[in-house]
């Protein structure tokens, strides 16, 4: 039997080993269809030589195109239908995906389907000075680019001042994401009303509660979810601490929230494709929030639902874009729970040192299953980060697995101790 190749935008090596572990290796051959360099730590995005780019290297390994897939967001996520439609595999029509990602649209599309359950919203134009004036929503509320991840500039806002204070930020870097995701919009045919829209930020009222995201799947429309990790915060933080699996949320809550994501996924047309949707649970009010649809997997997540199944969700990932149904995700992993720690600092600096990898080896000895990554490296400074929010900056990713939650913190508690940093802050010299 003829292994089937399958394109990974974005391929990485942490990313590359899940993908070499899973049982449908044992059939498929992985290639980049473009690397990790040419969607992150970029100076910009250029859509149409990404494309370009893309077609070659698809065209260049010879053999069949059976499947293209990514667990990034922008511009992987908009690339897939892209070149699913190009080459003629199996995928989610470039509609849905842009549904999702554009904040502003997906909004409009899940006002229709799940009303009760999204807030209030306003679109507005950061380069209009009378913005403030026209957001007919009143504070505090969160303002955040129509195309965004990882909350990149991503504001609360309290008062008129803190707005103001957010625009000339909003006016320098809102474009990075903004214009190619334009683009791409006005190239692939999206409505006028949308594509050719002047405000390219949205402002959102406040919502809250315990965090989680659900990741699922839809396929010939049928949509089901098999997983729900909880997005713990840092204490009097927006900024995340850790996602935790299998979620603590009582089931109740959590099947309110499988409702509601089916719903809206259905209402959006996103099919052929996984998802990871993101909710808040209000205790006080008893009621659920969506916060926002991702037409992907979230590779975040990767490595705890492999410590807890045996298998990473890019198992789905991979069945999805070969035209499968993908199987159930079963407990056979070494773990009953597990996490990704963030580990983050907040004040701005150059990075001097980083830990060894003799740290880091020693610490994995320790914590058979642990794995670290360091997304930092000697002579940057954190200002240059891609990505982040706009509170923190992430300076290690830590994955451990554990029998419950208690072993879970301990043991990022000896794993602090071992993953030192040096930051020359822009004042002075600080040990992370």
């Amino acid at each position: 039997m003829s292994r089937k190749n399958v394109f990974i935008i974005g391929l990485d090596p942490f990313n590359r080993a899940k993908l070499e572990r899973l049982p449908q290796a044992a059939e498929c051959d992985f290639h980049a269809a473009l690397d990790i360099a040419d969607i992150r730590n970029v100076e910009q995005f250029d859509m149409a030589a990404l494309i370009d780019k893309a077609v070659r290297n698809i065209e260049s390994a010879g053999g069949s195109v059976d499947a293209i897939a990514s667990y990034y967001d922008f511009p992987g996520t908009v690339l897939v239908p892209v070149l699913a439609e190009r080459f003629g595999v199996p995928g989610p029509t470039l509609e849905s995906v842009l549904k999702c990602e554009n904040k502003y649209w997906s909004r409009l599309e899940q006002r229709k389907a799940i009303p009760e359950h999204i807030p209030q919203f306003w679109p507005f134009d950061p380069f209009d000075d009378d913005a403030w004036s026209h957001i007919n929503l009143l504070p505090p509320f969160w303002i955040k680019p129509i195309k965004s991840f990882r909350s990149f500039l991503a504001f609360q806002i309290n008062d008129e001042r803190q707005f103001r204070a957010a625009m000339p930020v909003c006016r320098e870097r809102g474009g990075f994401m903004n214009e190619p995701f334009r683009y791409l919009m006005r190239q692939f045919g999206a409505p006028p009303e949308i594509a050719e829209m002047p405000e390219s930020f949205v402002a959102e009222s406040q919502i809250g509660g315990r965090q989680c995201t659900l990741e699922g799947y839809s396929c010939e429309g049928e949509v089901n979810v098999y997983g729900v990790v909880d997005s713990v915060r840092a204490p009097d933080s927006s900024s995340f601490a850790r996602y935790e699996y299998p979620s603590c949320l009582p089931l109740e809550i959590q099947h309110r929230m499988i409702d509601v994501a089916r719903s809206a996924v259905r209402g959006i047309g996103l099919d052929h494709s996984p998802f990871n949707v993101e909710f808040f649970y209000d205790p006080n009010a008893d009621h659920v929030w969506l916060l926002e649809i991702n037409p992907r997997i979230s590779q975040a997540h990767t490595d705890i639902f492999e410590k807890v199944h045996g298998v990473s969700h890019h198992s789905v990932m991979v069945d999805l874009a070969l035209g499968r149904k993908p199987k159930p995700m079963e407990r056979q992993g070494p773990f009953n729970v597990a996490a990704h720690f963030m580990f983050r600092t907040v004040e701005s600096g150059r990075v001097v040192r980083v830990p060894s990898p003799g740290a880091i080896e020693r610490l994995k000895s320790r914590q058979p299953g642990t794995e670290v990554k360091i997304p930092v490296r000697p002579g940057q400074h954190l200002r240059d980060l891609q990505g982040q929010d706009m509170y923190s900056y992430e300076i290690a990713n830590v994955f451990i697995g554990g029998r419950d939650q208690s072993e879970l913190l301990d043991k990022y508690d000896e794993a602090l101790a071992v993953l030192q940093f040096d930051i020359e802050k822009d004042t002075g010299t600080v040990i992370a």
